[in-house]
């Protein structure tokens, strides 16, 4: 077959490729999701809708991807070409680790700031964290949220489960990490100490704190604060007739 005969052939089967019924994205059902468990299908399809009545071979991967990627729950998407006439997406969903005060509202967090709405239907047992907004740059909410997971993965190398005890923490200063937490009392779960953990060094904090909270409550009374950011001393009530004692 002559040069000519070949481009003709070749332009005839492009042609066919890109205008041929066989090959056209018509239906919904024609785009497959997965990975998704909070996205739904139909929120991922519909971006697909410019595309009806193409060949699969004209639709824009890298622009679909990247309008996926836009939606809340998504992290990381992929969409690919199964032909005839077929595509398919697979998601990565983002992972909320934390709720997210937001005035009188409670939303969800993940490890790089991104905020997530609850989903319905979704039952969720996080720490609620504060000292972050809305407005603050991602970048800086993806910091503290850093030090949240840093903080932790320390306590619970210290004791296993001890995360399941943090109800609060403020991460409005990251040079001062405080944290609500319960548990720390045998037979008194319920009772809240607000703890003042500084900055870093949080797995031996948190291990003097377990070890010596007992002590501490015995000597005092009922903990309501406590204050580990000084190496010499530690402060216990500090709002009321404060009583420093020895680390060691």
């Amino acid at each position: 077959m002559g040069a000519a005969a070949l481009a003709t052939a070749g332009g005839l089967g492009i042609r066919f490729a890109l205008h041929s019924p066989q090959m056209a994205l018509l239906m919904r059902d024609q785009i497959e999701v997965r990975g998704n468990r909070v996205v739904p299908q139909e929120e991922v399809q519909k971006l697909f809708v410019r595309d009806r009545g193409r060949s699969v071979l004209q639709v824009p991967l890298e622009a679909r991807r990247s309008q996926i990627e836009q939606l809340a729950w998504v992290e990381q998407a992929s969409v690919q070409r199964i032909l005839p006439n077929h595509l398919r997406v697979e998601l990565t969903e983002r992972t909320p680790v934390a709720f997210f005060r937001n005035g009188s509202e409670l939303t969800l967090i993940d490890g790089e700031g991104v905020l997530l709405d609850r989903p319905e239907g979704e039952d969720f047992h996080f720490p609620i964290v504060t000292g972050l907004s809305e407005n603050m740059r991602r970048e800086e909410r993806a910091k503290r949220m850093q030090t949240y997971q840093e903080f932790m993965k320390d306590i619970n190398l210290v004791k296993p489960g001890s995360a399941d005890d943090v109800s609060e923490l403020d991460l409005g200063d990251l040079r001062n990490l405080r944290a609500v937490l319960t548990g720390l009392a045998s037979g008194t779960r319920a009772q809240a100490v607000t703890v003042e953990f500084g900055a870093g060094d949080f797995t031996n904090k948190y291990k003097m704190l377990v070890q010596k909270f007992p002590q501490w409550q015995a000597d005092n009374g009922p903990l309501r604060r406590i204050d580990l950011r000084y190496s010499r001393q530690v402060v216990v009530n500090p709002d009321t007739s404060a009583s420093a004692v020895k680390p060691k």
